[in-house]
């Protein structure tokens, strides 16, 4: 076994960590292709099924917060073994949904459980693999832990597509043996488990849950009750209501449950306000793009999947060169130009979705995920080098509830605009056809509310007009790219991170002894 602190030890760390966090990476986006196959078998409502996929998301976003702060007080190292198990344990549970009147609430509860698992194994994970090596060397160890992360949400439908073929149930079940080995690795490997104790501050763990939880089932509902329903809009405001009273609350606690005093750190707070405008593109992408595929380009669900392997090709490849470029010189570098790059893919990506060909494309989604590759890890390392060594927990629950937040805001209003634009051409084009106006509004409406089907079947002038809507959504996404790079460009300064009691440099910090 190598010793511990040797460089063969980090490696295998960073494998251990890899492999907990997978989980929670591929059951962000695998559910989605499983869903109508999952909701014909269990004969789930629309509700039920929309519920499944959300409540891992809602659960995850609302207590990423509480796992970085119980990971510094308990140990990391305990958390992710706690988090795995329960990840695992919710999985097979998930997988064994019976057949019956059960099977709606018993899906989405243990949907939840794994959201809960997670949020306390996250956090966590990044803290360990934070802690195990020097800042020299951090950049370019996190751009190999977010590249490949970022590379599972993508591989997620691709993976589901496979599995469906034998039986939704083993979506869930890929998990397990997942797990056995990442805890076989953590064992293995035995990373630091130094626990900083203090009282949990019980006030604070209420208001951000309830906080986050509502705000992001506001986002999460507008594209199912639209923007002018009171839930939506309550949803949203309360829950920035109760964050706003968590922050004051926060303030004025011995021992908080989140130190918000952080974000005085003018490169932390800059840093997570890239992270929350450049997740307005990156999770939403992978959803747009496989509908997209679907739709307009007319393949199968588990083809559909393979376009976002493209994106993934540019990120995990550009993310190692921006991890090189954040240990010799910090992070603006990288961030800048990975959210010009992005700009333009994004960008010349939209000018060319509607020729309805893939092979136009491809160079374009590299691109757009070579962006996002170079700056998004970058972003939060550098965030996450701002913490002291005694709260990278925290300080990963606090950079994680922000991406959920951006996420969930880009998925609500990117498609909004999705559907009102496809709404407007549908019936445009239907007007155009002789179907008078009401009834084509109605027929439009239809169309929205159904699933896809057999993709033949989908008439040329619908796959269009998806398509320009689709474009409008990737403009979107450029310009979200774009004001990523303008607030790196104002708020963020050269130079690696200052270690305690030094200033910041220019210059690459030297490598600790092993």
């Amino acid at each position: 076994m190598a010793a511990p602190g040797s460089s063969s030890n980090r490696v295998l760390v960073l494998t251990a960590m890899i492999f907990a966090v997978a989980m929670t990476f591929i059951d962000q986006t695998i559910v989605s292709v499983a869903a109508p196959r999952i909701q014909s078998e269990l004969g789930l409502s629309d509700t039920g099924l929309q519920w499944a996929i959300n409540a891992y998301l809602l659960a995850l976003a609302a207590l990423f917060a509480f796992g970085g702060r119980l990971a510094d007080i308990a140990g990391h190292r305990r958390m992710v073994v706690l988090g795995v198990v329960i990840f695992a344990a919710a999985s097979v549970l998930c997988g064994l949904t019976p057949n019956n009147g059960l099977a709606e609430g018993w899906l989405i509860a243990f949907r939840a459980v794994q959201g809960a698992g997670g949020a306390l194994m996250y956090p966590a994970a990044l803290a360990i693999v934070v802690e195990t090596f020097p800042i020299a060397e951090r950049g370019r160890a996190l751009a190999m832990f977010f590249g490949l992360a970022g590379g599972l949400t993508a591989v997620g439908p691709a993976l589901g597509g496979f599995l469906v073929l034998w039986t939704w149930r083993a979506i869930f079940w890929v998990n397990v043996p997942v797990a056995l080995v990442a805890l076989l690795l953590i064992g293995r490997a035995r990373p630091s488990d130094v626990r900083h104790p203090a009282r949990l501050d019980y006030r604070g763990l209420i208001l951000v849950v309830l906080g986050v939880g509502l705000s992001v089932f506001g986002f999460q509902q507008s594209a199912q009750l639209g923007w002018t329903n009171p839930v939506t809009g309550l949803s949203i405001a309360l829950g920035a209501a109760l964050l706003v009273a968590f922050v004051r609350v926060e303030l004025r606690t011995e021992q908080p449950l989140m130190e918000v005093r952080i974000f005085r750190d003018r490169a932390f707070a800059v840093e997570n306000l890239v992270l929350l405008v450049a997740m307005i593109a990156f999770v939403p992408v992978f959803f747009f793009a496989s509908e997209y595929a679907q739709i307009s380009l007319a393949e199968s669900a588990s083809m559909a999947s393979l376009t976002l392997l493209y994106f993934f090709l540019g990120f995990a490849f550009a993310a190692q060169i921006g991890g090189r470029m954040l240990d010799r010189g910090g992070a603006k570098r990288p961030v800048l130009l990975g959210s010009a790059v992005g700009t333009v893919g994004f960008g010349l990506w939209a000018a060319r979705v509607t020729d309805l060909s893939i092979g136009q494309q491809v160079w374009c989604i590299v691109l757009a995920g070579a962006g996002m590759g170079l700056m998004l890890g970058q972003a939060n390392t550098d965030a996450l080098n701002r913490a002291p060594s005694t709260a990278y927990g925290e300080a990963t629950g606090i950079t994680q509830t922000v991406r959920n937040y951006g996420a969930s805001l880009g998925l609500a209003v990117l498609g909004t605009v999705l559907i009102t634009r496809f709404r407007t051409d549908i019936t445009a084009s239907l007007i155009d056809r002789g179907v008078p106006s009401g009834q084509a509004h109605r027929m439009a409406a239809s169309l929205l509310s159904q699933p896809h089907g057999t993709t033949s079947a989908i008439p040329q002038f619908v796959r269009a007009d998806f398509a320009h809507a689709t474009q409008l959504v990737l403009y979107g996404m450029a310009a979200a790219m774009a004001l990523a790079g303008v607030v790196a460009l104002i708020g963020l300064r050269r130079g690696t991170p200052a270690r305690a009691g030094e200033p910041a440099t220019n210059e690459p910090v030297p490598a600790e002894p092993s």
